[in-house]
């Protein structure tokens, strides 16, 4: 071997663009799949990158990301942990004194005792030190919508970000629900944070999106230049989601999932239009996935039409108990008020389940036409979710033709395959050209838990407020 092939390190297979393959570092604040969204991003859209041959680093904070098995020598995850104040079954915790390590730690907990949410903030100013003391091993930085003060700046490798929509829709959603001067003023309170993510996102050089209507949002609510933002379509797993004739189908049953009790996923409608069907469809019942609401409009929803045994919650299932849950389904339904994308569309999509949604955000950009892939009904409007029930629930030949083409819909447009390589072409773009010699130092898989250091250099002076 000559020297200069000595120093080149050993030589690498090409990822499936035929280029080199990048060393990408994944970050999420939250990352656990059952937990919501960003977590079956993360989940996914790592396997996917890792399959096309790139090296993939999670590094992410409680609840932590769950990743698939059997891509070890690509896929590996880093455990950067939080106080995890909002855990389960303590939230609004307090720590004890020997759980602080430093003044992140403690503006942690001061941002949650003044009732704000501090996760966004703190996160990134721990990622930015774990990745500047790392300078040097990724080629890519991607952000899964932190958007905090930490990521501005030097974090050692160009950095993207995803922003699947902004988090300013869900803030007015919930003002708008509010009843009274104290719960508008703990709303603003609590979601002050997205006044930073406004300031961070129009300084970001690439924001990826996963639909057009989010794209328009993240131009009128957080400024950024329309440039900047590029589309990549997210998707449904569609292996796992796929028709299965041999799952029997329960009569009167509608699935839907709500992974919180807010506004914006607009379950309440659904509960309302569910007492309507049940005057002419008595075994028409409610199966939500997503913890049951112990109070609130949902649950009072319930108590006031006597649904108590028509609305069952599941929560902590498998993904193969969720699949076949679905599959079981006459009728998918999404009743969101606002959807950036709207993942549990694309997955009922695929099982070959018929899909009664919204015209809510960009729910339409992916369930399709109005009678062609879908039913469509205005959001917030539980007699149109009745109509549309009672019209699904009462003919079979609707539904199959519906799920079927529904399913087609997914497989053309919404995989996680084609969600990866699109992330792909723009890890290229902002990392620019490079040489197809350099080397990428290969990375061993692991689980590492980042134990903070007690101190921190180059701080902004905005990310010491608690904004």
């Amino acid at each position: 071997m000559t020297a200069e092939a000595s120093q080149a390190g050993p030589r690498q297979e090409p990822a499936a663009d035929g280029l080199r393959p990048l060393r990408i570092a994944l970050l999420t604040y939250k990352g656990n799949p059952f937990c919501g969204g960003q977590g079956v991003y993360v989940r996914h859209l790592s396997r996917e990158l890792a399959r096309l041959g790139h090296r993939v680093e999670v590094i992410g904070a409680q609840p932590y990301p769950v990743l698939d098995e059997g891509l070890e020598d690509r896929l590996s995850l880093t455990e950067l942990p939080s106080l995890d104040l909002y855990r389960q079954p303590d939230p609004f915790r307090t720590p004890k004194r020997d759980e602080f390590r430093d003044w992140i730690d403690a503006l942690e907990v001061a941002t949650m005792w003044t009732g704000g949410f501090p996760e966004p903030l703190t996160f990134s100013l721990r990622a930015r030190r774990h990745l500047r003391a790392r300078r040097g091993e990724f080629d890519v930085v991607h952000d899964n919508q932190t958007l905090g003060y930490g990521l501005l700046g030097d974090v050692g490798a160009p950095l993207v970000t995803t922003i699947h929509h902004p988090i300013t829709v869900d803030r007015q959603l919930e003002l708008d629900a509010a009843d009274s001067r104290k719960r508008r003023y703990s709303v603003r309170r609590w979601y002050a944070f997205t006044r930073m993510q406004k300031r961070v996102a129009r300084r970001l050089p690439t924001v990826l999106t996963v639909s057009g209507t989010s794209r328009q949002e993240i131009v009128d609510h957080l400024g950024v230049r329309g440039d900047r933002i590029h589309v990549v379509h997210i998707g449904a797993d569609t292996d796992l989601f796929s028709p299965d004739p041999s799952v029997p189908q329960v009569p009167g049953r509608i699935v839907t999932t709500s992974s919180a009790d807010v506004p914006l996923k607009g379950l309440v409608f659904l509960v309302e239009a569910l007492a309507k069907v049940r005057t002419e469809q008595p075994d028409a019942h409610l199966v939500v996935v997503g913890k049951r609401p112990a109070e609130g409009p949902v649950a009072q929803a319930i108590e006031r039409y006597g649904l108590d045994g028509a609305v069952r919650f599941v929560k902590g299932i498998s993904d193969a108990e969720l699949v076949d849950l679905v599959r079981s389904a006459q009728v998918a339904c999404v009743p969101s008020l606002y959807e950036g994308f709207s993942l549990p569309a694309a997955e009922a999509m695929a099982t070959g389940t018929a899909l009664l949604a919204t015209t809510g955000g960009a729910v339409p950009e992916v369930a399709g036409r109005d009678g062609e892939t879908c039913l469509a009904v205005p959001p917030g409007d539980a007699g149109a979710l009745a109509a549309g029930l009672n019209r699904l629930l009462g003919d079979p030949a609707l539904r199959a033709r519906l799920g079927a083409a529904g399913r087609a819909r997914v497989l053309r447009h919404f995989t996680w395959a084609r969600a990866a390589e699109g992330t792909v072409a723009r890890y290229r773009e902002a990392v620019g050209p490079s040489s197809p010699n350099t080397p990428s130092t290969p990375s061993t898989p692991r689980i590492v838990t980042a134990t903070p250091a007690t101190s921190d250099t180059g701080v902004y002076p905005e990310s010491r407020a608690t904004c």
